[in-house]
């Protein structure tokens, strides 16, 4: 068994001389890991922006296509009061600022073919098809992000959409 001059085998020193490496190693590096934080907060809160960004994004496009939605509903039982489907569409959206709204209605055959807008005519359907009236409102707002982020577009374009059939 090899000993050096204490008595104790050699293989205890080398431990012993690890153990005293390691710990000293560790009182070395007091205060590293608040150091280490704060050079991750600048991350962390960049991260943090987007996300609070990204998801104002997508509740805004959330509420602009649910008030298009909303306007074509109150306009299937009023399909000619243009004017109450886009107050219907606005109004459901009241925290969408700068939010448009446009709505139309019209005939247009079973099949989806021959469209007449406000059924100035009556449109001329093959047989098997029959008129049918329907009402459309298409909105539309901008939202900007907080901060410039690099290959996206400011402001950016919001838009929601709703066809439903209408009246009789």
């Amino acid at each position: 068994m090899n000993t050096k001059s204490s008595g104790q085998p050699a293989v205890i020193l080398s431990l012993r001389r690890l153990l005293g490496a390691l710990v000293s190693l560790t009182r070395r590096q007091r205060g590293s890991s608040l150091a280490e934080f704060a050079l991750m907060i600048p991350f962390l809160a960049l991260m943090l922006l987007g996300i609070i960004d990204f998801g104002r994004a997508c509740y805004l496009a959330i509420e602009v296509s649910t008030a298009a939605s909303t306007g074509a509903l109150y306009g299937t039982q009023n399909y000619t009061d243009t004017t109450g489907m886009q107050n219907a569409a606005t109004g459901d959206a009241p925290d969408v600022s700068g939010m448009t709204a446009a709505a139309t209605y019209g005939c247009e055959c079973s099949d989806g073919s021959h469209v007449t807008v406000s059924c100035s005519t009556q449109p001329s359907c093959g047989s098997g098809t029959n008129v049918v009236n329907y009402v459309s409102v298409t909105t539309s707002a901008t939202y900007t992000p907080i901060i410039r982020w690099p290959g996206i577009p400011s402001p950016i374009a919001l838009s929601g959409a709703a066809k439903l059939r209408a009246g009789n």
